[in-house]
């Protein structure tokens, strides 16, 4: 089977390589970008900083500071008048995947018009868009090198998966030394997020010889740092080495597809308003337990590669192994429950018959390695509020 295989056309990586911002746009031949990040990233200097390179290259940027995290079709209005009234010839996402995924949808929105809902999957935009480059500050989303962007419609609290190859960055500045300031729950979100990407793409009904080498370096990187960068944020090589798992963990999955897991936990983020990295930890080891049989050999892999079992363990051995190390994963890193998280059971429950109509409908689940129905993804979503 022939595998489609989409990445973005070149990469600045390592320590300090947001320096050559104004390099990378001017090879692009771009004059006009606008930058689109959140206010945090405003407060702390780090957009003025961008901002500083490119206009000391000679390019005129401007920029957006206004989205919000899990970013809403209401929430992206005002960046496209922003695109309007400074003439952008592309956009810059700097920050982490809401800031990165509110510049595709608008890089697509700015040039071909229409709503956010008629860019959802199953649908794949590959027309025009303006040229987008990716500049993350947090190790997890791999919205960098992704062809899809996640935007929630403000109407109905639906977050809707929308694919294509216009979503995908035509660069990417991958710079480690962005995400030393992360909090630790921060750390631990988003590094999870990353092996969520990592594992579903390499269990996914849609992996291939590529994705797989990329998912399971990505697998080994985060099993032997992310506890060490969760404790220590000030220690350099656990930081770039999950900035580089982050990446390849995201370039697996944009090529492969994820799966249940990314299903259930876009309705919980919509809802109830849950960071999506922290959604995908609520999910992980429930949604490993029920899918590992159907993948034991893939799981088990990923168990070896993860440190959580030896290259002599049987492959049933080492795909319970996986579960069980998720699971301590999750308890040292203080992954809460939904229900410890605050959300309210009896709200839960009423929106279980929906999310998992939703998770359903995202296609996500048809990927999976076992093909759940609305009644196992409901059963599912009840285990896991405890």
């Amino acid at each position: 089977m022939t595998a489609y295989i989409s990445l973005p056309r070149f990469a600045r990586i390592g320590a300090g390589a947001i320096d050559e911002i104004g390099s990378v746009v001017d090879q692009l031949h771009l004059q006009r970008p606008l930058v689109v990040t959140d206010s945090y990233l405003t407060k702390t200097g780090a957009a003025d900083r961008v901002i500083s390179l490119l206009r000391t290259a000679g390019k005129e940027p401007e920029l957006f500071s206004d989205t919000v995290p899990d970013p809403t079709t209401m929430s992206l209005e005002a960046g496209l008048q922003a695109i309007v009234d400074h003439r952008a010839d592309s956009v810059i996402g700097f920050g982490g995947g809401s800031p990165m995924d509110t510049a595709k949808a608008l890089a697509v929105l700015s040039v071909n018009g229409g709503t956010m809902r008629s860019y959802k999957a199953p649908s794949a935009y590959t027309g025009a868009a303006l040229p987008i480059i990716a500049i993350p500050t947090t190790s997890g989303s791999g919205s960098e090198a992704t062809q899809f962007t996640v935007i929630s419609d403000s109407a109905t609290d639906e977050k809707m998966l929308c694919p294509g190859l216009s979503f995908l960055p035509i660069a990417t500045v991958v710079d480690f030394e962005l995400t030393m300031s992360m909090p630790p729950r921060l750390t631990a979100d988003t590094g999870i997020d990353a092996l969520t990407h990592a594992i579903e793409a390499y269990v996914s009904r849609k992996a291939n010889p590529f994705s797989d080498g990329l998912a399971l370096s990505a697998i080994r990187l985060i099993g032997q740092n992310i506890s060490t960068a969760y404790k220590d944020g000030q220690n350099v090589s656990a930081r770039e080495a999950m900035m580089i798992a982050s990446m390849q963990a995201g370039m697996a999955f944009s090529n492969a597809s994820v799966a249940l897991v990314h299903g259930m936990s876009r309705p919980i983020g919509a809802h109830f308003h849950v960071a999506h990295g922290l959604s995908n930890a609520m999910l992980l080891p429930a949604i490993t337990a029920f899918s590992v049989t159907g993948a034991e050999a893939r799981y088990a892999e990923c168990a070896r590669q993860f440190g959580a079992a030896t290259q002599s363990a049987t492959d049933s051995f080492a795909a319970q192994s996986l579960i069980e190390s998720i699971t301590s994963l999750c308890t040292e890193l203080a992954v809460p429950t939904p229900k410890s998280y605050g959300i309210d059971r009896g709200a839960w429950d009423q929106l279980i018959p929906l999310m998992a109509r939703q998770a359903l409908e995202s296609g996500s689940p048809a990927n999976n390695p076992i093909i759940p129905d609305v009644d196992a993804i409901e059963s599912l979503y009840d285990q896991v509020f405890a």
